[in-house]
């Protein structure tokens, strides 16, 4: 009887260490999250500030609003004015256009319509082809550097070193352009760009030609994320497949699949989850270009529009809204690094 006291007594002991474990790992990462997001508030003030001025200096808004109207009408103007404030100071400007921004009103653009409102159908469109490239990427990505580092010096290896020295060194718009000529115009394989296709669907159905439309941009983003994972990948291996603990992992038996998959790819990945972010962030600065080669309809091609037209508020709402998703996205990989390597502490 008195065991079984014993057994119940340390095993309720050990939920409530368990529970006081868990507590405290929760209690660190929201008290990390907090501090991060606090250190995001200057960058993306600076951001603002940065847009903003450009903004202004493009010109004056009633005269780029102007372009746009057949008829002059100085009431209009009057209102419009009133509507930018240009009767007030540029930081005074600055400090209205931010405390609107912040409440969710981004403006309105010149043709029109609210900002805020033409940016939410382009964010999907976006974060589909960023994701679904840096997803194929790494999964792609890992293994490929793996065997070329267990594999140094072999054909294979230079082959694998050259594929990704090229995809690293190629401009994102160049790969696209020629992947059109190739697979659209030469071969007939996929379309040429676009969101979808408009009248019949591509291969006969509405997810398919939604997939076909996917391909060809995808492809392109997954190669040029790909060749920075492959790299990074093979050198850190090659220094991880060096030290002691993987020669004794060898010695003591261990099949060469656990060594490299367990024990080195483990030590050697933490560096990858910091590329990520970072990836996703040059892959979104380079979007622009990407997407206006394949007409996607997303925040680059959206972008390079706004530009074109002199929308500077739609330019504006573009630039902040692609600088949250760049620090959601480098908060995101912050977190899983301190998951993935145990000696990071949230403290």
């Amino acid at each position: 009887m008195g065991d079984v006291y014993q057994r119940s007594s340390i095993h309720q002991k050990f939920k409530y260490s368990s529970s006081k474990a868990v507590d405290k790992i929760l209690s660190n990462l929201t008290k990390y999250i907090i501090r991060r997001l606090l250190f995001m508030i200057p960058v993306l003030l600076g951001v603002s500030i940065l847009t903003f001025v450009v903004g202004n200096l493009a010109g004056n808004p009633i005269a780029l609003y102007r372009i746009s109207l057949r008829n002059y009408n100085p009431v209009v103007e009057q209102a419009l004015i009133s509507y930018y404030h240009l009767d007030k100071p540029i930081h005074e400007r600055y400090f209205i256009w931010l405390w609107n921004m912040l409440h969710g009103d981004f403006g309105i653009s010149y043709t029109g319509r609210k900002v805020i409102d033409q940016m939410l159908p382009w964010v999907w469109p976006t974060l589909e082809l960023q994701l679904l490239s840096l997803f194929l990427a790494l999964i792609i990505g890992i293994p490929i550097g793996v065997y070329s580092a267990k594999h140094q010096y072999s054909k294979m290896d230079y082959f694998i070193t050259t594929f990704a020295i090229f995809g690293y060194s190629m401009p994102s718009f160049w790969l696209g352009v020629m992947a059109i000529i190739i697979f659209s115009f030469y071969l007939g394989w996929f379309p040429p760009s676009g969101y979808s296709s408009i009248g019949t669907p591509w291969w006969g159905s509405p997810v398919l030609d939604h997939i076909a439309h996917l391909i060809l941009p995808v492809g392109v983003l997954t190669y040029i994320s790909l060749a920075t994972i492959v790299r990074l990948v093979r050198g850190n291996m090659l220094e991880v497949l060096r030290q002691d603990y993987i020669l004794a992992a060898r010695a003591s038996g261990l099949s060469e699949r656990s060594i490299l998959y367990k024990h080195a790819l483990r030590n050697a990945i933490s560096p990858i989850v910091t590329l990520i972010g970072l990836s996703f962030g040059l892959a979104l600065a380079g979007a622009p270009a990407l997407e206006t080669v394949f007409s996607w309809p997303g925040l680059g091609y959206a972008f390079v529009q706004a530009a074109s037209g002199l929308d500077i508020p739609l330019v504006q709402g573009i630039t902040i809204v692609v600088t949250i998703m760049v620090l959601l996205a480098i908060l995101f990989t912050d977190i899983v690094y301190t998951i993935v390597d145990p000696r990071v502490r949230l403290e």
